[in-house]
């Protein structure tokens, strides 16, 4: 066991569903002198970000950028578009959908939950966690909401908690198949440039997203990507807002400036971090989130153990959840792992926790960075004594060698 005032020597293995780890490139980016915020060489970065977000979201509509968290991006979206005591529709898909409900709640909103029903007989956990959003039941409350009482229908991408992706597509065929006029705010916090998101093809009003996870920048920006109907609805919304308000914003932004001080130094790491992931090409990107998933996932197979996502349709290309076995402490198996290999993984949230971890595979990240996340976690099992059924190492191992990564290896910086 390693003491707590000794640190390991080599590297710490970030395993977690961010923030994920940040490539050095990004880092040396981020070092760069502080400019001024007001002066002529900001303006290039500023339009430059901007105009590169609006190609991760793939829209050609306003992205505001935040010098915020995630979190802020949420409050945003709602105070935006939002009056007091109207009505939301939510889908409980795991913690962070339950997070934004409670967010809905503090800001004076009605938000109502849905959920997939019922319990999970292979391992006791809710089925809302284990799955994506029902477009179907989205679609029979809106057709009930006759005076069209309800005024956004929000939804999470991509579950960081579970590893369920959801299909947003679907969703918004829901809402136009009920002829209903709510607006489709979405949470891609953790899927935005991991997974392919199409805010303007998939008919989005609002998404929310941050720096923290695709992006593989320090947690700090986060962006809300408009339509001109969301805009149009902030016009008459209510809700009190200043440091979100889109109008003041969207107008600086246009200039490539903000209306208060701007975080600098992360922009340059957005600067740095766009490059990277636009040179690959989104494509090349998204491929190789889904071949580092699948590589994980065979690994989980080969213990024997069950995937968070019970639904294969729905995997998560940024993260795969692992459920114990019952009487095994996920949270003591994960402390024994960091103690042991210096390797974090994601913890269980909410209605899981203690019940499954999550592996990370986003970020810096590679082949070699996976295999030794996975041979801590076979070690951990060997020292906690968790039976499996065969070795998860070499089933990733074989996958990845027969499936080589298509797109060309980034040149060394």
């Amino acid at each position: 066991m390693i003491p707590l005032d000794q640190h390991p020597s080599g590297r710490h293995f970030l395993q977690i569903p961010g923030p994920s780890p940040v490539p050095d490139r990004i880092l040396r980016a981020m070092s760069l002198p502080t400019i001024d915020h007001r002066g002529p060489e900001f303006a290039v970065l500023g339009k430059k970000v901007i105009a590169g977000m609006q190609q991760i979201f793939q829209t050609r509509h306003p992205v505001a950028i935040y010098p915020a968290s995630g979190t802020g991006a949420w409050e945003a979206a709602l105070a935006n578009t939002m009056s007091p005591g109207d009505t939301v529709l939510m889908f409980e898909t795991g913690q962070f959908a339950a997070l934004w409900q409670k967010m809905a709640l503090r800001l004076g909103l009605q938000p109502e939950f849905l959920a997939v029903p019922g319990t999970c007989a292979e391992t006791g956990l809710p089925n809302g966690w284990r799955r994506g959003v029902d477009a179907a039941q989205i679609e029979q409350r809106l057709r009930a909401d006759a005076g069209h009482q309800i005024r956004a229908v929000c939804v999470v991408h991509n579950e960081t908690s579970t590893g369920v992706t959801s299909d947003i597509a679907a969703v918004r065929r829901a809402i136009d198949a009920a002829g209903h006029p709510a607006l489709l705010i979405v949470d891609t916090i953790s899927g935005l440039a991991s997974a392919d998101y199409q805010h303007d093809a998939w008919g989005v009003d609002v998404t929310v997203s941050g720096s923290q996870k695709g992006l593989m920048l320090p947690p700090g920006i986060s962006f809300n990507a408009l339509s001109p109907k969301a805009l149009a609805a902030s016009k008459t919304a209510k809700l009190p807002r200043s440091f979100w308000a889109w109008d003041e914003i969207v107008e600086f932004n246009a200039a490539g400036y903000w209306p208060y001080t701007p975080n600098t130094n992360l922009l340059y790491g957005l600067s740095e971090a766009l490059d990277m992931l636009l040179e690959q090409g989104l494509p090349a990107v998204f491929a190789r989130h889904q071949r580092w998933a699948e590589g994980v996932r065979r690994a989980v197979r080969a213990w024997g153990l069950p995937i968070q996502c019970a639904d294969p349709a729905v995997y998560s290309p940024v993260l795969t959840g692992v459920v114990t076995p019952v009487g095994v402490d996920a949270d003591a198996l994960r402390r024994l792992i960091h103690q042991r290999f210096d390797l974090s993984l994601g913890t269980g949230l909410g209605k899981v926790k203690g019940r499954m971890f999550r592996i990370g595979h986003l970020g810096d990240c590679n082949d070699l960075t996976l295999m030794a996340a996975l041979s801590g976690v076979e070690m951990g099992f060997k020292l906690a004594g968790v039976p499996t059924a065969g070795s998860g190492v070499l089933a990733a191992m074989e996958y990845f060698a027969a499936h080589p990564q298509q797109a060309p290896l980034q040149a060394a910086a």
